[in-house]
Order: structure tokens, then sequence, then C-alpha cells
């Protein structure tokens, strides 16, 4: 049984800075690629981030490079999203999402998900 609890969400104003934190209770969160996705009110889950077993290969979507970053730290099980510069359409629900795999950008081959942060950038 995998449970992800992301944490961190919240309210900011543009330009600003949050940080989430995804936990993972398993101990073989080291044999899972992590991701990062989110979900805009009326619109579909879209990827954000995604990265390695390791951490040493990452993936950003397009509309988040050079402003967030992803990491992760297999001692505590922890994966972490650095959000630098949010912008009001960064206003989403962000789930973390596992696959014991090579990272993916798709999320139809992630089978584990999180339940979801809030995160909300005013103008």
């Amino acid at each position: 049984q995998v449970l992800l609890v992301e944490s961190g969400g919240g309210l900011v104003q543009a330009g600003g800075s949050l940080r989430l934190s995804c936990a993972d209770s398993r101990r073989t969160f080291s044999n899972y690629a992590m991701a990062w996705f989110r979900q805009a009110p009326g619109k579909e889950r879209e990827f954000v981030s995604a990265i390695s077993r390791s951490g040493g290969s990452i993936d950003y979507a397009d509309s988040v490079k050079g402003r967030f970053t992803i990491s992760r730290d297999n001692a505590k099980n922890t994966l972490y999203l650095q959000m630098n510069s949010l912008k009001p359409e960064d206003t989403a629900v962000y789930y973390c999402a596992a696959r014991p795999s090579y990272r993916d950008v798709q999320r139809q081959n992630y089978p584990y998900w999180g339940q979801g942060t809030q995160v909300t950038v005013s103008s």
C-alpha cells in the first residue's frame, strides 16, 4: 500500500514562494520515480515536474521552468517542490504521484497519488 501525503500549500501573493512536501510512508520510496501534477478548476490535471529514483534526472513543464525546483530526500522518504516567482496561473491543487519505474510525464502512467494540496496565488 502506497500512502502519499502532500503538505505546504496555501495562499501567497504573486511573486511569492511556497515549498510543497510529499511524505511517503513506504520504506521503498527510493524505488519509485516521483512527480508533481496540478489541476486548476475546470481544467485537466497537468504535468509539473518529475524526478528519477536517484534524483539525478529531472523534467519540468515549460510553464514552470526556471521558477520551480523538484527534489527528493530518499533518507527521509520525502519529495519536494520549491515554487518561486509564483503567478496567479499557478493556482491549482497540487498532487504528488509515484511509479515503480522510470520517471514519466504522463499522468496515466502513475498508479499512486496523494490527496492534493491547494495552492492559491493572488494577484
